[in-house]
């Protein structure tokens, strides 16, 4: 049974690669280049398995491309601290203001969903999206099913392709990975070797 539950898996992540929209990752590194090129800052947002993507994207962003990246789920004190005083639904855009967020930054999301105010769903990122909105932030994210408000408000969104009803999220949030490894290894985007492909 394992068995036929690895190659029916596997099989679907064949079918998201192939359904990924390469379009608008090449939107995405056009975006991210005028980031980096007019010196704006990088700042990713996630929630659950999201910020552990959103803590690894911003070490390649910064090692591998040299971004200035950052996100609020490295520093675990001043996010549970913003939770307890001021609430988790405006624990994002309390972050993006403390970072002084200003036209030039990016806000790059991932997200499975991509935030829903009607259904109460990561109402902190769509918070956040609304200050980078107001600022003039550029908005990036990379969402599974319909892409929710991320995808709607986005200059460049990738959304995952929903192949099946009962494993949207594991493959959303696995190819999370998969889209920045894919920018950061982009020709456009990488600056500097990583350790593996240097070694001959």
């Amino acid at each position: 049974m394992s068995e036929f539950y690895a190659a029916k898996f596997l099989k679907q992540v064949c079918e998201v690669a192939s359904g990924i929209d390469v379009s608008q990752v090449e939107r995405m590194v056009d975006v991210l280049l005028s980031v980096r090129e007019s010196g704006g800052r990088l700042f990713f947002l996630g929630v659950g398995g999201s910020a552990g993507s959103a803590s690894h994207a911003v070490n390649d962003f910064r090692k591998i491309c040299g971004f200035e990246a950052y996100t609020p789920s490295d520093n675990v004190s001043e996010l549970t601290a913003r939770t307890n005083d001021e609430g988790w639904e405006s624990v994002f855009v309390q972050w993006l203001r403390g970072s002084r967020l200003r036209r030039g930054d990016a806000v790059f999301v991932f997200s499975v969903g991509g935030g829903n105010l009607e259904k109460k769903i990561s109402v902190n990122i769509v918070e956040a999206l609304k200050l980078a909105g107001e600022t003039g932030a550029s908005i990036l994210g990379v969402v599974g099913r319909d892409g929710g408000y991320t995808a709607r408000v986005a200059d460049a969104c990738i959304v995952i392709p929903p192949i099946d009803p009962e494993t949207i999220t594991p493959l959303v949030e696995a190819f999370h990975g998969v889209v920045w490894h894919m920018l950061v290894s982009h020709p456009r985007m990488k600056i500097n070797e990583t350790k593996w492909e240097s070694v001959k």
